[in-house]
């Protein structure tokens, strides 16, 4: 990167990192810190820095006492801004790599023993939003880092059968440099951090407040990178910690909240969440689950949208992307579970938005694809390829095991066209309470021998883990991991049916009213009706 002129920056740009750095190693006051990161950084960077990079760590050293970790945390915080406002060369997302290993090292370094103290010294405090934005764009860059190697293989492939052609100077320097820099964002040393700074926050009974959030947000983290990776179960499992029923209070400000309460007050840290343990839900079949989670965040940003409220959220802009997104996964699951239950409000919004995508797959087309291609992460393989094949004729155009999101795609689609079978059977068997087997079979166009199978294949690819609820300091109910002792197997099926003597039998599941749906609904519109009469002007 192109060092700005370092001599040459205004005093407010010092009285910042002063003030900053008095917050975060010294006074240790939540509402300075929080008006400096969220306020008085963006205005500075407005002003002085809108399109080039801040001083360097070594030219403010001087307004900090010369505190490793403070000017670690400073070159993470201008980095992550100047990645924000241009293209990152692979330099650039190697030096990024090497930010937060420093970072983390010292992070770890000061951390507080396993041993029992009863005064132990607090030398660190960050916001919990600052906190959360570190371990965000940490894995955001390995995740554009993956993406990066993949593309600039596939560019250098895409030429090396053409003796006529060569690859762009760019990408041959890129490959050059990937090739001397193999162990850069290697997944293991992601996985180590992550895993490191949530052991410290929660197995030590001396963690200062800024280590919790450090490792409850690195949980959060973790959850995303095991959804990326494909490893569903440990994507949920890894939120454990975070729904610990004897976990301890945190003291947030001059509040005192549980683990979950903590995440849910950083906005985009519970959209991380909700979001990544919904398509993990999805992928493992707990569709009821899924729709729950991600049916409660979409109704609560849609009454966000409407007050306002989350515009005032930095990063606002990313929210309406991810909203629509777990439209698409929610019109996903209405359609393959019709047991899912979803607002009404959030039910006419799928409907809207992927009406005709629904109806396509109603009349046979396909439809979940596009669905789930528009919906889902971009997946990443974390393996590194050989880069000196990418350079010689014949290689293929992505390295073996790269092609991770088609992969995840292809999984998807294969579970789905298994659910177009079994939604015409539940078709025909909702309109009986007894059927003979061959007869159901010909209305389904198989063989009673080919058929049987089907009918087990139902109960089983509908047969699903369920959340269980607990109790935890904060009273409220939650909900745990996918190993959790308080998950129970329940079903997805909307109708119940067994076979005997070659006779399918049929019970419709008992349907419950919701009587206070439709209460709190006419509520809602008569709230409505009495604001536009306000607004009347009468005059007599």
């Amino acid at each position: 990167m192109v060092a700005a002129d370092d001599a040459l920056f205004p005093d407010s740009v010092k009285d910042f990192v002063f003030d900053l750095h008095d917050a975060a190693r010294r006074s240790f006051i939540p509402s300075e810190q929080q008006s400096l990161y969220q306020s008085s950084f963006r205005e500075i960077t407005a002003k002085y820095f809108p399109n080039t990079e801040w001083p360097s760590p070594a030219a403010i050293s001087s307004e900090c006492d010369n505190d490793p970790l403070f000017l670690a945390l400073y070159h993470e915080l201008t980095l992550r801004h100047l990645q924000s406002v241009k293209r990152p060369t692979v330099r650039d997302r190697i030096e990024g790599w090497h930010a937060y290993r420093q970072l983390f090292d010292l992070i770890l370094a000061e951390a507080p023993s396993t041993e029992a103290d009863a005064n132990p010294r607090e030398t660190l405090y960050l916001i919990p939003e600052w906190c959360f934005d570190i371990l965000h764009e940490f894995l955001y860059q390995f995740q554009g880092f993956c993406q990066f190697r993949t593309t600039t293989y596939a560019a250098a492939a895409k030429v090396a059968d053409d003796p006529d052609k060569s690859p762009a100077s760019h990408t041959a320097d890129a490959l050059d440099v990937l090739g001397q820099h193999r162990d850069v964002w290697a997944v293991e040393t992601v996985l180590y951090y992550l895993h490191r700074l949530v052991a410290v926050g929660t197995q030590s009974k001396n963690a200062s407040a800024t280590y919790r959030f450090l490792a409850y947000f690195s949980s959060v983290t973790l959850s995303r990178l095991e959804c990326l990776l494909g490893d569903y179960r440990a994507s949920i499992a890894a939120l454990d910690v975070i729904y610990d029923p004897n976990a301890e209070l945190i003291a947030v400000g001059e509040d005192m909240k549980s683990p979950e309460e903590l995440v849910n007050g950083v906005f985009p840290a519970r959209l991380s969440l909700t979001y990544h343990a919904g398509v993990s839900y999805l992928m493992l079949r707990r569709y009821k689950d899924s729709a729950s989670i991600l049916g409660g965040i979409c109704l609560f940003m849609q009454r966000g949208f409407k007050t306002g409220q989350l515009r005032k959220i930095p990063g606002s802009e990313q929210f309406n992307k991810l909203f629509d997104r777990m439209v698409a996964l929610l019109a996903i699951l209405s359609h393959i579970c019709s047991v899912a239950v979803v607002d009404d409000n959030i039910a006419n919004i799928v409907r809207e938005k992927h009406g005709n995508n629904l109806s396509k797959i109603e009349s046979g087309e396909e439809g979940y694809e596009d669905l789930f291609v528009f919906a889902c992460p971009k997946f990443v393989n974390p393996a590194v390829p050989d880069y000196a094949q990418a350079l010689k004729p014949g290689c293929a155009g992505v390295p073996y095991g790269q092609d991770a999101y088609k992969l995840q795609v292809q999984h998807f689609m294969n579970e789905m066209a298994a659910h177009a079978t079994l939604r015409k059977m539940r078709s025909y068997m909702s309109l009986y309470t007894s059927i003979e087997v061959e007869k159901l079979a010909s209305f389904n166009d198989m063989k009673k021998e080919d058929f049987e199978a089907w009918l087990t294949c139902f109960k089983h690819k509908m047969r699903q883990l369920e959340r269980g609820t607990v109790s935890t300091n904060s009273t409220k109910g939650v909900v745990k991991g996918v190993d959790s002792d308080q998950d129970r197997v329940g079903t997805a099926m909307d109708i119940h049916y067994y076979v005997a003597g070659n006779v399918v039998h049929v019970d419709e599941a008992e349907k419950t009213r919701r009587f206070e749906t439709f209460f709190m609904k006419q509520i809602q519109n008569n709230d409505d009706i009495l604001r536009q009469l306000e607004k009347v002007k009468i005059e007599l």
